[in-house]
């Protein structure tokens, strides 16, 4: 039994030498040497991409066999230039790099299937209360309804007496004749950064943070109509809406947090229960 043993370990590694020892006969296959290092054609497999010519699959084989070659190069002067100290604080590196990442992977599922992701509008509002001194402008906001439209529109004065009023029926009509419109806003109920409204409007910031029922100003390029309806300065309090967002995540990366220290804390109470885990 022991001699079966013996002879089928000794023709497993009979098969896996001649087949190393074939693919290095068959130098056909090899395609560069660098030192003591080969790349075959195999290696090759998956470079290229679905569609590719016979001229441009040459220039990447070149391409790839080049990077190669540098790389291997390099690494070589790089293992004869570094001392013994450097190359294992280089492995210690790799270690704890492959540990974060394993550990943060880890995480990562562990928040996708245990994390609470629904917030309620009552969870926003309170975290807002408590903390609106955090909340302070950078820039200044503002409320408005704009339009734009080119010089030539024949009903340019039609439009310009439905977008004055206040009447919901004539900005519904406004918006049934969009078409006509190069660009237009007719919600003035959400707050928008000033200066994002500048980039689309030839208006100065002064003209804007003013508040006013109706402004307007003709280029070449055709009329703008505006109606600021509130302002906003830097440093004013971030209305609730406008911060939501940013409120949402906060309140996310918080559970997000207290889930990963609970799951530590059960991890090392089962390691303690188990024996898993001393302290000496």
């Amino acid at each position: 039994m022991k001699k079966l043993v013996v002879l089928c370990f000794l023709l497993i590694v009979s098969c896996d030498y001649l087949n190393l020892e074939k693919k290095e006969k068959n130098t056909s296959d090899i395609i560069a040497i660098v030192n003591t290092d080969k790349l075959f054609r195999e290696d090759l497999k998956g470079i290229f991409p679905k569609k590719i010519n016979k001229q441009d699959s040459l220039v990447l084989i070149n391409s790839y066999i080049q990077d190669w070659a540098i790389k291997k190069l390099l690494i070589k002067k790089a293992s004869n230039n570094n001392s013994v100290e450097d190359i294992e604080n280089i492995e210690k590196l790799v270690q704890d790099y492959k540990e974060s990442l394993l550990i943060n992977n880890y995480k990562e599922q562990l928040i996708k299937e245990q994390l609470d992701t629904l917030i309620k509008e009552e969870d926003i509002t309170n975290y807002y209360n408590l903390n609106k001194e955090n909340f302070k402008l950078n820039e200044e906001l503002i409320k408005l309804k704009y339009l734009h439209f080119n010089n030539n529109v024949i009903d340019k004065e039609e439009f310009t007496d439905l977008f004055k009023s206040d009447d919901i029926e004539d900005i519904e009509t406004l918006e049934e004749n969009y078409l006509s419109f190069k660009f237009y806003q007719f919600n003035d109920s959400t707050w928008v950064p000033l200066d994002k409204v500048l980039l689309k409007l030839p208006f100065s910031k002064e003209d804007l943070l003013k508040k006013t029922k109706f402004i307007k100003k003709q280029d070449s390029l055709g009329l703008y109509l505006v109606a600021v309806k509130d302002v906003l300065p830097v440093n004013a309090t971030a209305p609730l809406k406008y911060i939501k967002p940013t409120i949402k995540q906060i309140i996310l990366h918080k559970r997000k947090i207290e889930l990963i220290s609970e799951i530590e804390k059960t991890l090392v109470t089962d390691a303690i229960q188990n024996n898993n885990f001393k302290t000496y």
